[in-house]
């Protein structure tokens, strides 16, 4: 059996760092801006911000590593991203709501370079073990899922402001980044000047596989950030948890978000993608009931742990759908147009979450999602319908 290159352990290493700043970003936005904003049904819009500035930056981030390659632009902007937490964590300092926005939405920008470390490692090795390594990278989120959250913790002892502390450590991280990202190799995307003889767009998404692959996604990151947003807000600012009960939930959430991807391409080679969504979507359903049920910790807790695994069985059932909608040729013109709809939905979904709390608190919030579960239950039944109707390169299994 072939040998894990140590470029892919490296930007593994560099993944669980990275990505910590998402983490703590998830426990930090929604109190944070629950704390500084002007008007409530924004509390969760610094958040939503870095959302919006991932989906900003997909493209121009893609085309700087076209053409430059991915180590000097993942270089830049990890220490980019070192000098906006530094700005992040002097806003907070004076109260600046609105810098805190500005923050986030160039902490997202900055991500949406750390989201191609996965293909870097894919190119790092033989076809065979493309799988094996993006599957070594994605560990990196379970060591971020601890991470992040305890960044808030340990950045008390720097700083008796909330948050400020923290910032200044993610600023630290992201410099080491800058650092062990000069260790790896360079590789690039190997573009072609010829024209594109694919499909059109339109016709492309008009499929019935591409349909359901890009829905299950996009439930499954808009209704997953819907709920996690407002949790931390309802819990810290609302029910009075403590930060160190509310950070929990939160990191076991996370953690429940990429486990599950150590096992769940078996699942689906052995039930279907179809199945996988189903199980995704009923997973949701359970979360939303058992959070419920109550406000005790245990509610949340649980009700979180069963929205990360279901957001795993929605984002990969998807991912594998996706594949199947587009040719080699078609690939990133769909890939493209897949990340915008996630991306710009989940956005929409984590800015909505502050308003809904605001306005119809969490119990309303909570079966408010349950018409998005139904929307989706639907178009995936309607899918298997005309599924029998189609020609075998667009079948769903």
């Amino acid at each position: 059996m072939k040998k894990m290159p140590a470029n892919v352990w490296l930007l593994t290493l560099i993944q669980a760092l990275a990505m910590s700043s998402v983490t703590m970003l998830v426990l930090a936005g929604g109190v944070l801006g629950a704390q500084l904003t002007p008007d409530p049904k924004w509390s969760t819009l610094p958040l939503a911000m870095s959302i919006v500035g991932t989906a900003c930056g997909v493209v121009p981030i893609t085309r700087l590593m076209q053409h430059f390659g991915r180590k000097p632009v993942f270089i830049t902007a990890t220490t980019f991203g070192a000098f906006v937490t530094l700005f992040a964590a002097t806003s907070i300092a004076n109260s600046s709501f609105w810098g805190l926005v500005i923050s986030a939405f160039l902490l997202g920008m900055m991500m949406s370079a750390i989201q191609q470390i996965r293909f870097t490692a894919m190119e790092s090795v033989s076809i065979e073990l493309m799988p094996k390594a993006a599957s070594t990278v994605l560990l990196g989120g379970l060591v971020a899922a601890v991470l992040g959250p305890e960044l808030v913790t340990l950045g008390q002892l720097i700083s008796d402001q909330a948050f400020v502390g923290a910032f200044y450590l993610m600023a630290g991280l992201l410099i080491l980044c800058s650092l062990l990202f000069t260790k790896i190799d360079n590789t690039h995307v190997v573009t072609t000047k010829s024209a594109d003889t694919g499909r059109k767009l339109s016709l492309i998404a008009g499929q019935p596989v591409f349909i359901l692959a890009v829905s299950a996604s996009v439930v499954g990151y808009a209704l997953m950030s819907f709920i996690m947003t407002a949790t931390p807000v309802h819990m810290h600012v609302h029910q009075a948890y403590s930060l160190q009960d509310t950070k929990w939930v939160i990191q076991s959430h996370i953690f429940a978000m990429f486990f599950p991807s150590l096992f769940s391409g078996w699942l689906i080679s052995k039930l279907g993608t179809s199945k996988i969504i189903y199980l995704g979507l009923s997973s949701y359903v359970a979360a939303i009931l058992i959070a419920l049920t109550g406000n005790e910790w245990l509610n949340y807790w649980s009700a979180l742990v069963l929205l990360g695994i279901g957001w795993n069985f929605l984002f990969v059932g998807g991912t594998v759908l996706l594949a199947q909608s587009y040719q080699p040729s078609e690939r990133f013109k769909v890939q493209g147009l897949n990340e915008f709809l996630v991306f710009g939905c989940q956005a929409i979904a984590a800015l909505s979450a502050g308003v809904f709390l605001n306005l119809i608190e969490w119990r309303g919030l909570l079966l408010a999602s349950f018409i998005i579960i139904a929307m989706q239950l639907l178009v995936i039944t309607w899918q298997q319908i005309r599924e029998k109707n189609l020609h075998p390169y667009n079948n769903i299994p």
